[in-house]
């Protein structure tokens, strides 16, 4: 039995993994704004003050917002591609600790700021 594919599944398939980072990031910052120990510990180690944990825990939760706007896709996109090769560089230098899930949201903002800054097709 054939199927017919509906040209907006590529359109809910990329909103629906917009969500889905959107929210991962909107996690993550609302515990470094939250204060939660691990992340206040992380912070320390790097050295960076608690200043720049709350800078970061606002930069993911907007990063996060603006990629869910259509008109400010490309912008979070690239914050949160900053974000996360910052998180790795952190992860592999000064904690010591496990890069691989800073590696998964590089590739994952990645692939969404090539989604947003690819030319369209005409």
């Amino acid at each position: 039995m054939a199927t017919i594919s509906s040209p907006r599944v590529p359109t809910i398939a990329l909103w629906a993994f917009k969500a889905i980072i959107a929210l991962a990031f909107l996690l993550f910052g609302a515990m470094k704004l939250a204060g939660a120990p691990m992340l206040v510990k992380e912070f320390d180690v790097l050295g960076l003050g608690q200043g720049f944990r709350i800078l970061t825990g606002v930069v993911e939760v907007v990063g996060a917002a603006l990629l869910l706007i259509p008109a400010t896709f490309r912008l979070g996109a690239l914050v949160l591609l900053a974000v996360s090769i910052g998180a790795s560089i952190a992860q592999a230098t000064r904690l010591h600790g496990d890069v691989i899930h800073t590696l998964v949201l590089i590739a994952a903002t990645g692939f969404l700021s090539w989604r947003a800054w690819r030319p369209s097709a005409a």
